[in-house]
């Protein structure tokens, strides 16, 4: 998948998925608490405050969310900048308001917590540190600086010096801790979310694939009657027309012609009859469609099939579904990718499994990565040598991620490795000391003629116009 068709699913555009309608609900919220504790404090607790100024902070609020409201339509949705510059200004005026009403001695002063979050967990890095950064230094000034909050009767309200200490703390590691879990989450859900739609885009792809050469098989195979006829037709008005020669050159040319559909369907079809439906193939079929794209790509690719037991000579016949041989490519893509110069394909089967090994002769896997293969946008930092070989490859780290995740849903299991460190049970020859991957399935979870998948045998059912 290139950049291009990947550009829209990028976390940097994430920031347009926020509507502004949102936030402005959000500060509603926001500015519906601020003016009860107001008035809670005032006239329940009979609290001094600075009214007029505690007013204003609240107005500013309100003001702004009516001019937005005015100005963008409600299906306005807010780049980046636009949502950092909205979070700061919540920022800004909630420590305002802190400001007048004790600072940290005032306990709502945690609440500062809530732009950093919505920063974390809807932005970028740099906007998420300068939010961050800014309520910390906000934060340590409330700590000196602000009106002081008296009873109705003057007396002082304030905490002990070593709990507004603790207050600085505990916020301020708040802030770190929450900000950095928020981020760090939303961050994985994003890109499991772009890896997902990249697999989901794949495999729609490989199934439209799938499906126009099931019409094209199908196509060649209800022509093929109707062409033999104009054929057969042809040849016996060639017969027929010896002593017309203008007319013969006609017939000549339309038995030509039917010869050229003929041929043209056959090398769109490919299969025809063979193949009921394009819904089953032999399993070396599979796997050679699977990684035809790559066969001359420079490297050699060496298939092998062999059953596991005496017992189970016949080789399967499995689904020919899009995950199976979308995946598969993946990895054979993978494998040539980054293989020296030879890439081997082993397919094996009994009665209880069957199974595909892909291997090469190439670095391996960095050990270091080997735990997370799997994961989406994980990629192995080319050497300048391989830069130099393939200067216009650079993958994102979602081959390995979208194969393992269409081949599980065909209920296979992989297990990655190196031939220089192999898995226990996986014994290969001594020159294959690169990347391995194995892949198998319960077969019947794939077999097309025995299990819970059988394909009834039958003809193919005709177009119907």
């Amino acid at each position: 998948m290139s950049d291009t068709q990947f550009g829209l699913m990028q976390g940097q555009e994430r920031s347009h998925w926020i509507r502004l309608r949102t936030l402005i609900l959000l500060r509603w919220v926001a500015i519906a608490g601020q003016i009860t504790a107001i008035i809670v404090a005032q006239y329940v607790y009979k609290l001094q405050l600075e009214l007029g100024l505690c007013v204003l902070a609240v107005g500013v609020a309100v003001v702004g969310n009516l001019v937005v409201t005015l100005m963008y339509p409600e299906n306005k949705r807010l780049s980046e900048f636009e949502n950092f510059l909205m979070v700061l200004f919540d920022l800004l005026q909630l420590a305002f308001l802190l400001y007048l009403t004790g600072g940290l001695h005032n306990p709502f002063a945690l609440l500062v917590l809530a732009p950093v979050t919505i920063s974390a967990a809807m932005m970028g890095l740099r906007p998420t540190l300068i939010i961050g950064g800014a309520a910390i230094i906000l934060v340590t000034l409330m700590a000196e600086f602000h009106f002081s909050l008296r009873t109705e009767q003057g007396f002082l309200l304030r905490v002990p010096d070593i709990f507004v200490f603790g207050n600085w703390t505990a916020i301020v590691i708040a802030i770190l801790f929450i900000g950095a879990y928020s981020f760090r989450i939303s961050a994985e859900i994003r890109s499991m979310s772009d890896a997902l739609a990249a697999t989901q885009l794949a495999l729609s792809r490989e199934q439209k694939l799938t499906d126009l050469g099931g019409v094209v098989a199908a196509a060649a195979h209800e022509l093929g009657t109707p062409l033999a006829t104009i054929k057969l037709t042809s040849a016996e008005l060639l017969d027929e027309l010896e002593d017309r020669p203008d007319l013969r050159e006609d017939a000549s040319l339309i038995r030509e012609q039917a010869d050229r559909c003929r041929d043209i369907l056959r090398s769109m079809g490919r299969a025809g009859k063979d193949d009921l439906h394009l819904r089953q193939a032999p399993l070396s079929t599979v796997i050679h469609e699977a990684a035809e794209p790559h066969v001359n790509r420079g490297k050699t690719i060496i298939m092998h099939e062999a059953p596991l037991a005496a017992d189970s000579l016949q080789q399967p016949t499995i689904l020919r579904k899009p995950e199976i041989i979308h995946g598969l490519r993946n990895l054979v893509q993978n494998a040539v990718d980054f293989a020296d110069s030879t890439v081997w394909i082993d397919a094996a089967w009994d009665h209880e499994i069957i199974r595909i090994t892909i291997s090469d002769d190439g670095r391996g896997y960095p050990s270091q990565l080997l735990g997370r293969i799997g994961d989406p946008f994980v990629r192995r930092r080319r050497m300048p040598s391989e830069r130099k070989q393939r200067p216009e490859y650079e993958g994102m780290g979602l081959g390995l991620f979208i194969a393992k995740t269409l081949l599980e849903r065909s209920s296979a299991s992989l297990r990655f490795t190196n031939g220089s460190n192999p898995l226990p049970g996986l014994i290969l020859p001594k020159d294959r000391l690169g990347a391995i991957v194995e892949v198998s399935w319960p077969r019947g979870k794939i077999d097309a003629l025995h299990g819970e998948n059988a394909v009834p045998k039958g003809e193919n059912r005709k177009i119907e116009f």
